[in-house]
């Protein structure tokens, strides 16, 4: 059993009891959080940044239309892949020194694919950075959750956190819109230059960190299968999004990650010192509050691009345009941002999980009565603003739950695994609905606005659905139980 944390603990799925005052950050706890902050929303505007880019990005240096895709997957890949490994590595080297690192990194590697004038140069940059954002990520995250000790203060952050890592996702559709058409791709990249050198100006002064008694030892055989196996998994999905679920190199990709898997669950069985201890990762609120992440993360970032197909391909909306049309998506998560961790506080993690899935399916499922008219646009704006609000409610939920209960020595680990679940199921969930779409849009025999309609309906009913489940199993699951851990 891991060590408590130095606050008194209470049940992280029961309400909190009263408190007579409300504790309020010191200032250099908000400048910590104002640091923190800013260099989670960077990296989570470069997940979407060069999506509303990427023809002009491929007409500019040669790319052709199939390798274009290459652009998103090599940053997702390295994302994705390392981020487990390095949410560990800053348990033993220290968070601080990973997380100034990989802004170095960061800013380096956005100022080489600004410049880059071939494929082969930014696929580099783009490499770089989804190293960078593994490292940057799970680091940050752990400095911020040391920085506030488990409840009010700690769940005001991560509510925070989680509403600018969302909005962040949002404003890089509509950054990179403008940015391209007012002024190169190229200021998508550059943009990041100057904030990764403010922020590693501020954080050696501002961020305290602790280092470990001893020599650290790594994990090699732990980390090299679940790398390998994140690898190949996020590999899979992605090439399902562009060749099908059934091709031969995603279903090799697909069910060699899943060994790997497998063996890296035995391989920590049996560690001496492993990457994830398996205490761990049998402990319920790990388990269930990442599931729950996985699944807010799966639907609302898919949402997004199911909404682009409907914008584009049915409204007839510019790139710009449908950018801007999710710009009330970004201010509900922002809404449900400051309202998490309020809510869990109030009324504990497994409370505002399920109201804010409830919310987010019911608000997601209206957008199946979408029709081909532009009038249907404002039941869009209004469903994705109550769906932003409940899709964060569940993130929140998420973050203070799969981060709960353990001593500060593991915070890197727990965020590293919250920030994996992130990354994966940003990644899962574009190629998992783009192929409820297709396929039935392949069944109509045809790909004109009214089978794209069709399609996007279908899965956003699915979408709908698997909100709703994951809402209401983890409710059942993260319950109080005698005798749990």
């Amino acid at each position: 059993m891991s060590a408590p944390s130095q606050t008194p603990q209470r049940d992280a799925t029961a309400p909190a009891a009263a408190q007579p005052t409300t504790p309020r950050m010191t200032g250099r706890q908000k400048l910590v959080l104002t640091l923190l902050l800013g260099a989670q929303f960077m990296i989570a505007v470069d997940f979407s940044i060069l999506n509303v880019a990427l023809p002009v990005v491929g007409e500019g240096l040669g790319f052709s239309l199939p390798n274009l895709q290459w652009i998103a997957t090599s940053f997702a890949l390295a994302a994705a892949g390392f981020t487990l490994l390095f949410g560990r590595i800053a348990d033993l080297v220290g968070r601080k020194r990973l997380f100034v690192g990989g802004m170095v990194v960061l800013g380096l590697s956005s100022a080489l694919g600004g410049l880059a004038t071939t494929p082969e140069v930014l696929l580099t940059a783009r490499v770089l950075q989804g190293l960078a954002t593994a490292a940057v990520t799970p680091a940050g995250l752990a400095l911020l959750t040391t920085a506030f000790k488990e409840g009010p203060l700690r769940e005001r952050a991560l509510g925070l956190n989680g509403a600018l890592m969302s909005a962040g996702f949002t404003a890089g559709a509509i950054l990179g819109g403008l940015l391209t058409d007012l002024l190169s791709w190229r200021w998508a990249f550059f943009v990041n230059v100057p904030v990764a050198a403010l922020v590693v100006a501020l954080a050696p002064s501002v961020i305290s960190d602790s280092r470990p008694a001893g020599r650290p030892r790594l994990d090699i055989p732990g980390a090299a299968t679940v790398t390998g196996g994140l690898l190949l998994l996020v590999y899979g999905l992605t090439r399902a999004g562009a060749t099908g679920w059934t091709a031969p190199t995603t279903l090799t990709a697909l069910l060699a990650g899943a060994a790997l898997l497998i063996a890296f669950w035995f391989v920590e069985k049996k560690a001496t010192a492993p990457l994830v201890p398996v205490r761990i990762l049998k402990r319920r609120s790990v388990i269930w509050g990442n599931a729950t992440g996985l699944i807010a993360f799966v639907t609302e970032t898919s949402l997004v691009f199911l909404l682009t197909l409907y914008l584009q391909e049915v409204l007839g909306y510019s790139p710009l345009a449908t950018g801007l049309a999710f710009g009330v998506l970004g201010i509900g998560t922002v809404i449900g941002g400051t309202l998490g961790g309020r809510a869990v506080g109030r009324f504990g993690n497994r409370t505002t999980i399920v109201a804010g899935g409830i919310v987010q399916a019911v608000a997601t499922l209206s957008l199946v009565a979408l029709g081909t008219s532009g009038a249907w646009i404002w039941l869009l704006l209004a469903a994705t603003f109550i769906g932003g609000i409940g899709n964060m409610l569940m993130i929140v939920g998420f973050m203070v739950t799969a981060t709960s209960g353990l001593p500060d020595d593991e915070q890197g680990l727990a965020t590293g695994l919250a920030t994996m679940t992130q990354q994966v199921g940003i990644t899962m969930g574009i190629p998992i609905m783009s192929a409820i779409a297709t396929a039935r849009m392949s069944a109509l025999g045809d790909d004109g606005p009214q089978a794209v309609l069709s399609g996007v309906s279908l899965a956003i009913l699915v979408n709908s659905a698997l909100v709703l489940a994951g809402a209401l199993l983890a409710g059942a699951f993260l319950g109080p139980r005698r005798g749990a851990r």
